[in-house]
């Protein structure tokens, strides 16, 4: 297994717990549960899938993917308590998944011949269109689109990843420095209180 292929599964993980904690917070059944972790997990890279026309989608033609979702169930069931801990599990999870998924939506573009441009916002739409599925299913507004730095980081890990293949950074070094720097842009996002401007009309 790639690096790459390891990346997506993890993302896939991560998002995949994202889902469901936000569908324990909404009291949902073990269904309900499972949908949203499902939905959350496969649906920026479903969406970078059908737009960039690739065939199978990811999901569809890889088992493993829905094994990693549904084994996110009982993890997070188990380890429920102490995520209650940590503060801001779902901005956690979040962050950690729009990163991975930032790399390997990316790596997938530019490996079918896109542009650098157009390759940074299809690994922008792998890591934010699963969020904002997860919170329009659960009746929030979607993350993306409030005050928080979102798919701002992620275009910026992209710009970051793009330039490390440039400079020739070894492959696995560049995938964390990305890591890190998403990560990094979130944190100081939340820490700083920074945001876009807001649009008044």
């Amino acid at each position: 297994m790639s690096i790459v292929s390891l990346l997506d599964l993890v993302g896939t993980f991560v998002f995949a717990i994202s889902g469901i904690r936000m569908a324990g917070r909404k009291e949902l059944d073990i269904f309900g549960a499972a949908v949203i972790g499902f939905a959350t997990a496969i649906g920026g890279g479903t969406t970078r899938d059908i737009l960039l026309g690739a065939q199978p989608i990811t999901w569809i033609s890889d088992i493993t993917y829905p094994i990693v979702i549904l084994s996110a169930i009982p993890f997070t069931y188990l380890i429920r308590n102490r995520l209650n801990d940590i503060n801001k599990p779902l901005f956690l999870f979040d962050t950690i998944g729009i990163a991975l998924f930032t790399i390997s939506g990316m790596e997938k573009a530019l490996s079918l011949g896109l542009n650098p441009f157009m390759a940074g916002i299809m690994g922008m739409t792998s890591a934010v269109v699963g969020g904002i599925i997860r919170d329009v299913l659960c009746r929030e507004v979607p993350l993306i689109f409030r005050k928080e730095i979102y798919a701002t980081a992620c275009l910026m890990g992209a710009l970051v990843f793009y330039l490390g293949i440039l400079f020739e950074v070894p492959e696995t070094l560049n995938y964390f420095i990305t890591t890190g720097v998403i990560i990094s842009i979130r944190i100081a996002a939340i820490k700083l209180d920074l945001q876009l401007p807001k649009m008044k009309v």
